[in-house]
C-alpha cells in the first residue's frame, strides 16, 4: 500500500473514538459484513472512495476491506474532513488516506492521487471522481474500472447531464435514489444535521427567527420540517410549482427569493443549483441575517458577489463570517458556503448513514459480483450509464433496519398476493 497523506498521524486516538462510537450504532452495516465476510467478495478488488472523510464515512471504508478490498480513501470537500479521523483510518489495514482539512489548494490533488491507483469501482459524493476520470489527465486511471456508486443529488444531475450528452463511460448506480437512501438520509439526516449545525455554530434560537429555505425536495423539506418544530417561521422558494404547491399545502409561505430576501432571519439554499442567493438578495436582507448552505458546492450562494460589495469581514465565531457591508449593515456566512452539516459539523445522525452507507456496501458487492465475467477484474458487458439500486438492495437494508429495532410487520398470505397480482 502507499502511504497515507495526512495532517498528523498522532490525531489518530481521538479518532479512534469516534469511530468506535459510530461503529457501535451501525447496526445494519454490521449484519452486511458478517453476513457476506466469508465469500469475501470484494477480494482482489481496489476501491476508491471520496465522500465526507468523517466517522461514518470511516466505518463504510473498514467494512469494504474487512470484505477484502483494498481500498485508497480521499474526501469530496476540504471542509469536510475531520483530520483525527483520516489519522485513525490511516491505521486500518488494507487503507491508504489522502485528505487533510480545509486545504482547498490540495483537494484535486488528492482525488487524483487516490485515482493513480486505478480503481475498479468507485464510491463517489458530489460527481468529482467521475469528472476527473473524464478529463484527459485521469482518463487512463479509469482503464480497469467496472462501475460506481454515487450517493447525492448533486451527483446523480451531473451524471444525468452525460448521459444526456452521450458522455459517460462506465456504469454508475444511484445509490441516491434509493429509497432507504433519500427517503431517510435527504430528508432526517439533512434536517436535523443542517439545524443542528446553525444551532451548535451560532449559539441562536430557532424559535421565533423566519427560516428562508431555498428548495423543497427531500432535503428542503426535511430542513423546514425541523425548523418548523421548534418554532420558526417558514418560507420555502421553489422554481417547481408541484414542489412549491406541495409546500404551501404543508402550512408553510411560499414566495420568491427576491421577496423573502428582505424578510428571513436566516436563509438555507438546498437546490443543488448555483447562484440561488446573489448580490441583489444580499443588498435587501436585513442586518445580522445568517447565511448557510446544505447543498453539496459552495456555489449556491454567492460568496463573490458578497465580497464584491463588502467593506471588511472578521471571524465572529469559528466557522462564522461577519461579512460587514458598505452601507454598514453585517450578514453572517456559515461554513465559508460550503455544506454546514458536515463543514462546521458531525454530518448526519449515525443511524442515518448507517441505513445509507449499508446501501452503498451492498451495491459496491453486487458491482463486483454482478458487472464481471467469473470474478474476472476487467469491464463487465453492461453499458454506460446510470442504474437504479437494484430493489433487493433496499429490501434487504429495510428489513435488517426493522430487525435491529425489533420491529415486526404483517406479511401478504397467499389469496392476498393472488388478489393483488390477478385482480381477483
Amino acid at each position: 500500500m502507499a502511504p497515507s497523506i495526512i495532517a498528523n498521524p498522532g490525531y489518530a486516538e481521538m479518532g479512534k473514538l469516534k469511530i468506535s462510537w459510530a461503529r457501535k450504532h451501525m447496526p445494519i452495516m454490521s449484519q452486511v459484513v458478517k453476513t457476506h465476510w466469508p465469500a469475501q467478495p470484494l477480494d482482489g478488488y481496489t476501491i476508491v472512495t471520496s465522500v465526507h472523510l468523517e466517522a461514518k464515512t470511516a466505518c463504510l471504508v473498514q467494512a469494504l476491506t474487512s470484505l477484502g478490498a483494498e481500498v485508497y480513501a480521499t474526501g469530496c470537500n476540504p471542509l469536510s474532513t475531520q483530520d483525527d479521523v483520516a489519522a485513525a483510518l490511516a491505521e486500518t489495514c488494507g487503507v491508504t488516506v489522502y485528505a487533510r482539512h480545509n486545504h482547498p489548494e490540495e483537494y484535486q490533488i488528492m482525488l487524483k492521487q487516490a485515482l493513480s491507483h486505478y480503481p475498479h469501482i468507485i464510491i463517489d459524493d458530489g460527481g468529482d471522481l467521475v469528472e476527473l476520470l473524464h478529463g484527459d489527465e485521469c482518463a487512463d486511471y479509469g482503464r480497469r474500472l467496472i462501475g460506481g456508486c454515487e450517493e447525492t443529488t448533486t451527483g446523480v444531475h451531473r451524471l444525468k447531464a452525460r448521459v444526456a450528452q452521450g458522455t459517460l463511460n462506465f456504469p454508475m448506480l444511484d445509490v441516491n435514489d434509493a429509497d432507504c437512501k433519500h427517503l431517510f438520509d435527504n430528508y432526517y439526516g439533512t434536517g436535523q444535521s443542517v439545524i443542528t449545525a446553525i444551532m451548535n455554530n451560532t449559539n441562536l434560537t430557532v424559535a421565533g427567527k423566519t427560516f428562508v429555505i431555498a428548495g423543497y425536495g427531500d432535503c428542503g423539506s426535511g430542513i423546514a420540517k425541523r425548523a418548523h418544530g421548534m418554532g420558526a417561521k417558514v418560507i420555502i422558494t421553489e422554481i417547481n410549482s408541484k414542489k412549491a404547491l406541495r409546500a404551501y399545502m404543508d402550512g408553510y409561505t411560499v414566495m420568491p427569493m427576491d421577496e423573502a430576501a428582505t424578510i428571513g432571519d436566516v436563509f438555507i439554499t438546498s437546490t443543488g443549483c448555483k447562484d440561488v442567493i446573489t448580490r441583489r438578495h444580499f443588498d435587501a436582507m436585513k442586518d445580522g441575517a445568517i447565511l448557510a448552505n446544505a447543498g453539496h458546492f459552495n456555489v449556491e450562494i454567492s460568496v463573490k458577489d458578497l465580497s464584491d460589495i463588502t467593506a471588511s469581514r472578521s471571524e465572529a465565531r469559528k466557522n462564522v463570517i461577519g461579512y460587514n457591508l458598505a452601507d454598514g449593515k453585517t450578514l453572517y456566512l456559515l461554513a465559508e458556503g460550503r455544506l454546514v452539516n458536515l463543514a462546521a459539523g458531525d454530518g448526519h445522525p449515525v443511524e442515518i448513514m448507517d441505513m445509507s452507507f449499508s446501501i452503498q456496501l451492498l451495491s459496491v458487492i453486487h458491482i463486483a459480483t454482478n458487472l464481471t465475467k467469473n470474478r474476472l477484474i476487467k469491464r463487465g458487458d453492461v453499458k454506460p450509464g446510470l442504474y437504479p439500486v437494484p430493489p433487493y438492495i433496499d429490501d434487504e437494508v429495510a428489513s435488517i433496519a426493522l430487525g435491529t429495532n425489533h420491529i415486526r410487520i404483517d406479511h401478504l398470505s397467499d389469496a392476498q398476493r393472488a388478489y393483488l397480482e390477478n385482480g381477483f
